[in-house]
Formats: structure tokens, sequence, C-alpha cells
């Protein structure tokens, strides 16, 4: 309890002055997993309430101004998402992260090698497209890849710039996991993703020493890390 002759704002003679960009490199990330959206969807009293639940995850991103979303897989409940799946899935995403508000945050590493697709780029940077909150998202074990082409319902929100999907192994026998380095302010972050692999088949790469996670050549002290990784 403060007396009358002590102020608030009285500091310690060894406090540290706050700095004044702090906010300016802080990073707010909403993260949320498993949503399973398409789950039950044919059920008369259930059929919406993944999409009820998604839209209250986007919701408080938006009103909590977060710089993106990060999705730790099954974002879909099937590989095969219906469309009235994907029709919803896109319905809430450009509602609530398509906009004017500028991204303010940086990509510092190979765009081309975070996101393989033909365009290469997160897709905030589109000319085309005005993102306020881009969405990061690897694959679960529900929504993984398949198939002719090895595609995943991912794979097309991707190439729609609806998301950015990350942490797709193209060798499963020999994993290299490349981080997205991320800069705002005097803060940097390597976000590093690895989707769903079948447990016995991760356990085997592992166990050979071919699973490399690659790191920043510069300051390696100054980045935090996050792995994002999707195994039951």
């Amino acid at each position: 309890e403060l007396s009358s002759s002590e102020s608030v704002d009285q500091k310690s003679p060894n406090s540290q002055p706050e700095k004044e960009n702090d906010a300016d490199s802080l990073i707010r990330i909403m993260v949320t997993t498993d949503c399973h959206l398409g789950y039950m969807e044919k059920d008369p009293v259930r059929g919406s309430d993944t999409f009820i639940t998604f839209e209250e995850v986007l919701k408080q991103a938006q009103a909590h101004k977060v710089d993106f979303i990060l999705i730790g897989g099954d974002l879909f409940h099937d590989n095969k998402p219906s469309r009235k799946t994907i029709y919803k899935t896109v319905e809430l995403i450009r509602t609530y992260c398509f906009g004017d508000r500028p991204v303010k945050f940086d990509i510092l590493s190979d765009q081309s090698v975070n996101f393989p697709t033909k365009f290469g780029c997160v897709n905030y940077q589109d000319p085309n497209f005005n993102v306020s909150i881009p969405v990061f998202s690897i694959h679960g074990n529900h929504d993984d890849p398949s198939g002719d082409g090895g595609y995943s319902a991912l794979d097309l929100l991707s190439v729609t710039n609806y998301l950015n999907y990350f942490g797709k192994a193209s060798n499963i026998d020999d994993i290299t996991i490349y981080p997205v380095l991320i800069s705002k302010g005097s803060t940097k972050l390597a976000l590093y993703g690895l989707g769903n692999i079948r447990d016995e088949r991760l356990y085997r790469t592992f166990e050979q020493k071919k699973v490399s996670l690659m790191r920043p050549v510069e300051s390696r002290a100054e980045w935090f890390n996050i792995l994002v990784l999707h195994q039951n």
C-alpha cells in the first residue's frame, strides 16, 4: 500500500527504463488447434458446432488485434472435407482475416521454401489481397495430404491465399525443417512446423538421425523458437 508521499511512478534505482518501442516489438499470437471443421456436419443439432467455435476463435483474434493465428493441425475433420465445409471455412476466414489493418511483422526467411506453392510468398504480401490477420497452419492426422499429388485441403486454402500452409515434409525418410523467420521491431521469432506423420515412420526417421532443424545463421541467441508438431 502506498503512502501519500509515495508516487506510483517511482522506480527502484536498479530498475531498467522501459523501452519506448516495447509495444512495437510485441508479437501477439492466437494459438488454436484441432478445430475439426465439418465434424458431424449433417447432424441436425450439432452440425454447426465446429463452425460456431471457429468463428469465435476468429472473433477473439480480431478483437485482441493479434499479429497472426497459428493452427496446430486438424483444421478439418476429414482430409476430403465436403464442399459445404470448404465454403464455410473460406467464408469465415474472408470475413475476419481480410481487411485494411496493416500487418506489422516481416518474414525474413526464404518464403519459397516455407510456402512451396507456385507463388512462393506469405499471403499478406500478395498485392492482390488485403490480409489483415495472416493464418499459419500445419496439417494433422485428420486433414493430412494424400492421393494423387499428395494434396490436402490446406493446399487448396494455401494456393487460394486464405492461409499459409507450412510444415509439410516432402520426404518423410529424410526431414529438414526450415523455420519461418519472423521479425517485429526488436523481436525475432523462428517458427518451426512439422505436420502429422505416422508415429512409427517418424520414430524411425528420428532413430536414423534423419530429422534436422535448421537455425538462423546470424545472431542465433536473439531468436525465440516455437515448434508446432501434431502427433497422437
